[in-house]
């Protein structure tokens, strides 16, 4: 397997004073994997444009542990056209041209952190073959799950004096507040949020909800209101979506204090505080203005988190809110996918010692269910209401979800298999079996937000009784439609105490 790195991914792995763990993380598993790294002669050449002869020395003594590519692939005219469109400079156009290898099949993959990059592969059809950091760690974890320790991975909470401060995750926010070790230990007696891989330090989340006699001076334009504050926020890229589970903990938050807006203050001087602000701007996130400080200028985001003005259209950006005035559907899932694809219960935020998360596989809010059902007919913001098959007494409704989007018509088993997989818990082979299963009748995909899940479950015999699904004999079989009335009786008694 030939993959190409972009020349910000050589940078990042081979500067000398800065270490981004995530790209260790990377090359680990290019190393497993037996992949060959190529770079492009073009990242030599910028390579060596930097003033320093003794960085362009060491920089040209590294580069010989790469395959260089010894020619460039000429550009197409599909290629040409999309130049046309997005390029804007030098090295815009230098950036096309390394796309274009992964273009003329020349290389297998190209990593790269370029957003232009990556507008310019799905223009050109090729966004499977080209990946981020991340995206590259979620496929090669997934698609080798005998190299991942999945047991070393856990989310808990923790008080900040339990946490190691010498530990060099923090490196990157002393070097950003000076007075950071003072501020973490004055903490000493509070809880943070802590994801570990083995001994190593993967994620750091602390949360202070503010009243309306906070002092919001040192920002601009920031009214009096009940918030949460997303104080210290980081994650390492690994593969295994933290960063979304995170941003659960923080919703799950924001929920039981019942604030009306959350906030971040942010800098933007390293790729992984801009990729942090790319996932909240994902998530409903805004700018809102600059917070001025002895430390520099950050950047402040914030999310409203009022229910008012449900987003139907794209659910992620008013989450975990969710309109009632949709289609509602009951669907079934097997007993053996149902733990993988859900957690079994809510965050629980009450007890600092008892929060502990020990599967990567569920960590992820988006999910993909796989259906060959004969109701296709989804649409954005629709509910789903997922039951878990089992028979009379064991069948319970557990959880609540939000369709993002539904890809029907789907040409070929490879492309089944690349939407899918970033999001579901079958393996390639089952996937591929769920393919072949029925020619003529092939599934389709819905993509799907998980909500909630029910802190009481009705089974059969309770929705029979209410009238959920009158004949035990037709339980739902792929998704069925039920009521706003039928919906309202579960959950009222899923969220009864």
């Amino acid at each position: 397997m030939r993959i190409l790195l972009d020349t910000n991914i050589i940078i990042h792995r081979e500067a000398s004073r800065v270490i981004h763990s995530d790209i260790g993380i990377l090359f680990n598993w290019l190393d497993k994997i037996k992949a060959t790294k190529c770079v492009h002669p073009l990242t030599v050449e910028e390579l060596n444009k930097h003033q320093d002869p003794t960085v362009v020395k060491t920089m040209g003594i590294k580069l010989d542990n790469y395959n260089l590519l010894k020619t460039e692939a000429q550009l197409g005219p599909e290629v040409l056209a999309v130049s046309a469109i997005i390029d804007k400079s030098d090295n815009d156009v230098s950036d096309t041209r390394i796309l274009n290898e992964v273009f003329c099949e020349r290389i297998d993959f190209l990593i790269s952190e370029d957003k232009k990059i990556h507008t310019k592969a799905k223009l050109l059809g090729i966004s499977e073959k080209v990946f981020t950091i991340n995206s590259f760690l979620e496929k090669v974890t997934f698609e080798n799950p005998d190299l991942v320790d999945y047991k070393v991975l856990s989310v808990k909470r923790q008080y900040f004096g339990e946490v190691d401060l010498r530990n060099s995750f923090f490196d990157s926010f002393r070097s950003d507040y000076q007075e950071f070790d003072k501020w973490f230990n004055k903490k000493s007696d509070e809880i943070c949020y802590v994801c570990y891989q083995g001994d190593v330090l993967s994620a750091f989340l602390y949360l202070k909800t503010e009243n309306e006699d906070e002092n919001y001076s040192d920002i601009q334009n920031f009214e009096q209101k009940r918030r949460l504050k997303i104080g210290t926020f980081k994650v390492t890229i690994n593969g295994f979506k933290l960063g979304e589970r995170f941003l659960k903990i923080i919703f799950d938050n924001a929920h039981k204090q019942k604030v009306e807006e959350i906030y971040v203050t942010i800098f933007d001087k390293r790729e992984e505080q801009v990729r942090l602000i790319n996932l909240l701007e994902e998530w409903g996130f805004t700018y809102h203005g600059i917070k001025s400080g002895k430390n520099g200028d950050e950047k402040v985001y914030v999310r409203n988190f009022e229910r008012a003005n449900i987003n139907i259209i794209n659910p992620k950006l008013t989450y975990p809110y969710v309109s009632r005035d949709t289609n509602i559907y009951l669907v079934p899932i097997y007993p053996e996918y149902h733990t993988e694809l859900f957690p079994d219960s809510i965050l629980n935020i009450e007890s600092p010692k008892d929060f502990i998360e020990n599967q990567p596989h569920r960590n992820s809010i988006s999910k993909v269910y796989v259906s060959r059902g004969i109701e296709r007919n989804l649409k954005s913001g629709d509910l789903l209401v997922f039951y878990r098959t089992g028979g009379y007494q064991k069948s319970v409704a557990t959880t609540l979800g939000v369709v993002e989007s539904v890809i029907d018509n789907i040409s070929d088993e490879k492309t089944f298999i690349n939407i899918c997989r970033k999001r579901s818990v079958f393996s390639d082979e089952e996937l591929k079996e769920q393919w072949d299963y029925k020619p003529k009748s092939r599934p389709f995909v819905t993509n799907f937000l998980f909500v909630a899940s029910f802190l009481r479950r009705p089974n059969l015999k309770w929705l029979n009784d209410n009238g959920v699904i009158p004949n035990i004999l037709e339980a739902p079989r792929g998704f069925t439609k039920i009521t706003s009335e039928d919906f309202n009786k579960i959950i009222n008694y899923a969220f009864s105490k």
